[in-house]
């Protein structure tokens, strides 16, 4: 699917140069930082670390009361 995207000055400047530090064109570029965003904030991923870390941190919690 075709997306304009508009930049400042600035920004296509450092875009190129980080697409240029990577061997990649512009577009690439743009599409390996939108991918690794959506990837750091996959709310179900952010969940079920959230839910490990809670059970971990509560383990012995969870099995006094599961003695009980």
């Amino acid at each position: 699917m075709a997306m304009t995207l508009r930049l400042t000055e600035e920004q296509d400047t450092q875009l190129g140069a980080v697409a240029e530090s990577m061997n990649v064109s512009k577009q690439r570029a743009v599409e390996i930082a939108l991918e690794e965003y959506l990837l750091k904030h996959d709310q179900q991923r952010i969940m079920r670390e959230l839910v490990q870390k809670v059970l971990t941190r509560d383990a012995e919690l969870m099995r006094r009361l599961a003695d009980s």
